[in-house]
């Protein structure tokens, strides 16, 4: 098997001038800062404070999942003659929280909405979703199920 190697560099931003002095006086704010590509600023959960206009860890694992299972479909779409023009994800993830405060996702579905162009084999294009929880590299390191609701129109 082949290695893979993945680098990120994660900094907190969210320093307000004491540091964690105490629990309420930092910002749970970072910056996503991989070499070579855009900043990503991110932050906590809303819900446990953060700031909403900011992409938090769990956004971030729910996005990776759909593009993952969207470049895959992409690919197996090419190489079964079924011309794909336009895909469209809304993937909801939901969580749970223990009594102790540690949450977990216990389970997401991916809910594509995908432009065929016309004459495409709508059954030859919702198989393919069934292959690609045995390939998406990110579909098989979750510990939760992933279950996917396309939809499918063609091109006018």
């Amino acid at each position: 098997m082949a290695v893979h190697e993945y680098t990120s560099r994660i900094v907190w931003t969210g320093n307000t001038g004491a540091g964690t002095r105490s629990y309420t006086g930092y910002a749970r704010t970072w910056d996503i800062a991989v070499p070579g590509k855009p900043v990503v600023p991110c932050s906590n959960d809303p819900l446990l404070g953060g700031d909403p206009g900011r992409m938090n860890p769990e956004d971030l694992l729910l996005s990776a999942l759909s593009a993952c299972h969207m470049l895959w479909y992409l690919h197996y779409a090419a190489e079964a003659g079924i011309v794909v023009t336009g895909y469209e994800d809304t993937p909801v993830g939901w969580g749970k929280v223990g009594p102790g405060g540690a949450g977990r996702f216990v389970s997401a579905e991916l809910r594509p909405v995908i432009t065929l162009a016309p004459g495409a084999d709508v059954a030859v294009a919702e198989a393919i979703h069934h292959r690609i929880p045995g390939v998406c590299f990110i579909a098989r390191s979750v510990a939760f199920p992933v279950t996917h609701a396309p939809r499918f129109r063609f091109e006018p």
